[in-house]
């Protein structure tokens, strides 16, 4: 069992049971199965959704930094930072990406052709230290979506 503690008041926030290993195989299947789906969604469809979640972190600024403050200690101000941090990436993945993983033809002779392609390979897994909760997953989650 993990347990969330307030570390100004020592108080538990909340409480979450340990996956067994079959909940955690099942979880990871999941994400296997949703690449698969993902990795043929337009880059339309995922600019909006980035966007979107931008506009979302915006709207609930107060409600994450007070999350973050109360879960972690971090001061407030530092948390809406954060959040607000999570925003641009979002919006930067939704206005660039598909410029940065445009094909790139490369110089070659003339009777051959050469390119750098980006092609998607599979899901992300990604352990997290806490000093950063939001940050340390919107930085890689908003490029591997896009």
């Amino acid at each position: 069992m993990v347990e969330s503690v307030n570390p100004a008041t020592g108080e538990t926030v909340d409480t979450y049971e340990d996956l067994t290993e079959a909940e955690a195989l099942d979880a990871l299947g999941t994400a296997v199965d949703t690449f698969e789906e993902w990795r043929g969604t337009s880059f339309a469809h995922r600019q909006s959704l980035l966007a979107n979640a931008a506009e979302l972190l915006r709207e609930r600024a107060d409600e994450y930094a007070e999350l973050m403050t109360r879960e972690m200690g971090k001061p407030v101000e530092q948390a809406r930072s954060e959040v607000e941090k999570c925003a641009w990436v979002c919006e930067y993945y939704a206005e660039h990406a598909e410029e940065h993983l445009a094909d790139e033809q490369l110089a070659s002779p003339a009777d051959a052709s050469a390119k750098v392609s980006y092609e998607p390979l599979g899901p992300v897994l990604a352990i997290m230290p806490w000093n950063f909760p939001f940050w340390q997953v919107f930085r890689f989650a908003a490029p591997n979506l896009a």
